[in-house]
């Protein structure tokens, strides 16, 4: 156990800086989402955006790049949380990161029933054209809500 960490801690260190920011910040991110979704819902719901608005569906080549990174560092980090980092507090933490850059985007609840009847919620989150997280099961789930993330220097247009 100790030697996997250990080789975990050196693949860490030896990363670029700007990669191991990137997965701390995830890491944080992810901590305030784990957070947020213990609060009532109802309490902290505008924090996430215009209720029932969406972002534009357009592809910004520039943002690209930062946008599949944020993902990644996100989907990476939630591997070693020791608090459960599902659906819901990774779309919230991609959110918050892009938030953070200036980059729009939605955050779609959806809701379906499983296999054997039972009520069950999905979250997941897009900005322009790429999925952040939960795409690869949105299409099981009917959209019940959704907010647009509008940073404040995009918030003029609205």
């Amino acid at each position: 156990m100790n030697s996997i960490l250990f080789h975990k801690l050196k693949h860490f260190l030896a990363l670029p800086w700007e990669k191991k920011q990137l997965l701390i910040e995830a890491l944080i991110y992810l901590a305030y989402a784990r957070i947020y979704k213990q609060l009532p819902f109802s309490k902290v719901s505008h924090l996430l955006g215009k209720h029932m608005k969406e972002t534009e569906q357009t592809q910004d080549l520039h943002r690209e790049n930062p946008i599949q990174q944020i993902s990644e560092a996100v989907h990476h980090m939630s591997r070693y949380t020791f608090w459960e980092s599902e659906c819901l507090v990774k779309a919230v933490a991609c959110m918050k990161m892009l938030e953070r850059r200036g980059i729009e985007s939605t955050l779609y609840l959806g809701t379906a029933r499983d296999d054997y009847g039972e009520f069950v919620a999905h979250a997941w989150l897009r900005s322009g054209t790429f999925f952040l997280s939960g795409a690869h099961e949105k299409d099981k789930f009917t959209i019940v809500s959704m907010f647009a993330c509008i940073p404040k220097k995009e918030k003029e247009r609205w």
